[in-house]
């Protein structure tokens, strides 16, 4: 049986299949201004007997495909569950909201909280913030991680920090340091919720942030313990969607792909 992991997401959509338990093949692609769209080729691609999805369009996808759904919150407790048994915490950076997630015995969510009312911290804040430092979004953390010093950051609203961050370019603040700064400012909230959660290590890092070097460092140093990112972080959620209709036929599952 083949099952398809859908996660639409507000920047990508993210998709996993699993056939017969084992994964076969994922994909992560730009939501751009159609993400339903994005979402049907990804659909067409391969002959599929179950359709899940998860994320911010789920809804959308269950009405035009048939599909079951599940919450984000949920599906990320199952694919860090699988990849990650031991752990005990969940941070996912989106697009535009972060989630931290406490998990219970066999993975089950125990609390979580969600920011999802404001980009404050998030892949948007980030985005926003690297085109403000004339930077590609991929080369945000490396240029943090250049820098020893973190400026100072106030603001949190993306307006209002993109804003004080051309300031500190007019005052001639290194574009590093500033670049710190930020990722500091960024860690510092989301710690923050780590903590209202009771979230303790391991901590699994998931989601497009888990990309960001400098934040992985940050977060790191700020609970004291290494933080476990996903092989494909961006993926987690599709993955937790398809094993939902997994285990609910009660099929094993296999992180290792099938022979061809």
């Amino acid at each position: 049986m083949c099952i398809l992991g859908l996660d639409v997401g507000s920047r990508t959509v993210d998709a996993v299949w699993l056939e017969d338990g084992a994964v076969v093949d994922s994909a992560v692609l730009d939501s751009g201004y159609e993400p339903q769209e994005v979402a049907a080729g990804l659909v067409a691609r391969a002959p599929v007997d179950a359709i899940v999805a998860t994320g911010y369009g789920r809804h959308a996808v269950a009405e035009r495909f048939g599909a079951e759904v599940i919450t984000e919150i949920g599906a990320y407790a199952l694919g860090v569950a699988e990849l990650f048994p031991d752990a005990c915490s969940i941070l996912d950076i989106g697009g535009q909201d972060t989630k931290v997630i406490q998990l219970g015995p066999g993975g089950k969510v125990a609390d979580f909280e969600m920011n999802d009312r404001c980009a404050a911290g998030t892949g948007r804040f980030l985005e926003v913030m690297a085109r403000a430092l004339a930077l590609p979004l991929e080369e945000l953390g490396p240029e943090a991680l250049a820098s020893t010093d973190a400026a100072t950051v106030s603001a949190m609203c993306t307006v209002f920090a993109e804003s004080e961050v051309i300031g500190l370019l007019h005052r001639g603040e290194p574009r590093a340091s500033i670049a710190r700064g930020l990722h500091v400012a960024v860690a510092r909230r989301t710690l923050s919720a780590l903590r209202r959660v009771r979230a303790a290590p391991p901590l699994v890092f998931a989601g497009g942030g888990a990309h960001n070097p400098a934040l992985v460092r940050l977060i790191a140093a700020g609970v004291g313990s290494e933080v476990l990112v996903a092989p494909e972080p961006q993926t987690v959620g599709a993955l937790g969607a398809a094993l939902h209709r997994a285990r609910s036929l009660e099929k094993p599952y296999s992180t290792t792909p099938k022979e061809t």
